[in-house]
């Protein structure tokens, strides 16, 4: 993988092409915050951002696109439907909320934010319709563990691209990702960085001192080798063009073992069978 940049892509189930890096916009405020971070972004070569009605930033992500001199047919871009909006109706109206908020006619990614119990179904339903309508070129998942996955694919006419969960060194999912690798729904990595967690950890300090390199890079590194779609999130501008400094080399199958064993089924964020 060493022949990728920071404008490969992979090809997902449908035939859409989406960038293995992207910049994630979480708690980033909406109007300059965001807009700056975006603005960074893009000068350092990113095409794909992440964001979501649950993030309240939806306006600023907007008018980033639209101050940008980067066509629009070049950005991927991917917003969320949060749990109380879920349901068929619910949803349909989401959409056309998160849509007018990002001044986009199509979205290129629509995501169910987490698996609602008793809601999740109808809320692929409506997605389907939009993706049937043309209005996504994508529809995909965010946090559905196995058997959330079985049960929405038992008879959905329409299969997931994406399933973005959390993954890192100390939470590889592997049994997830087998699963995803089977069904060809392509993993995403959302807070791949542990939060800063393991930064200080001896076997990441020594692999970053032994590649001259950050801890973050050699995560994100990792990230990409395990063919998994990565989307740090800064808004930071030293940290953003960091985060694409990943592409100039590639750690060895010793080195990426190191990174596996690593995993203590961690998590940072809440845990999608209890949330």
């Amino acid at each position: 993988m060493t022949t990728l940049n920071i404008h490969s892509t992979v090809t997902l189930n449908n035939g859409v092409k989406m960038p293995w890096l992207g910049l994630g916009v979480y708690k980033a405020e909406d109007g300059n915050e965001v807009k700056n971070a975006i603005k960074v972004a893009l000068e350092a070569g990113y095409r794909s951002i992440d964001t979501a009605s649950f993030y309240h930033n939806e306006a600023g992500v907007g008018e980033a696109l639209r101050e940008t001199d980067v066509p629009r047919e070049e950005i991927f871009v991917t917003t969320k439907v949060w749990n109380d909006e879920q349901g068929y109706e619910e949803t349909l109206k989401a959409f056309e909320s998160s849509r007018t908020k990002l001044g986009l006619d199509v979205i290129d990614l629509y995501l169910v934010h987490w698996p609602v119990t008793g809601k999740f179904k109808d809320t692929w339903r409506a997605m389907e319709k939009l993706y049937d309508e043309g209005k996504v070129r994508a529809i995909g998942v965010s946090n559905f563990n196995i058997h959330h996955l079985e049960y929405l694919l038992k008879d959905a006419k329409v299969k997931p691209v994406v399933n973005q969960v959390e993954f890192h060194p100390l939470l590889t999912q592997e049994e997830l990702h087998e699963f995803c690798k089977k069904n060809d729904i392509q993993l995403e990595a959302w807070s791949p960085l542990t939060r800063g967690h393991m930064f200080d950890d001896e076997r990441l300090v020594k692999l970053a001192e032994k590649y001259g390199k950050t801890p973050a890079q050699i995560i994100l590194r990792w990230d990409l080798q395990k063919e998994v779609v990565t989307i740090p999130k800064s808004v930071t501008p030293a940290r953003i063009q960091s985060n694409t400094e990943i592409f100039d080399f590639e750690l060895s199958e010793e080195d990426m073992n190191i990174l596996d064993s690593c995993n203590e089924h961690k998590r940072f964020g809440p845990d999608p069978d209890t949330f």
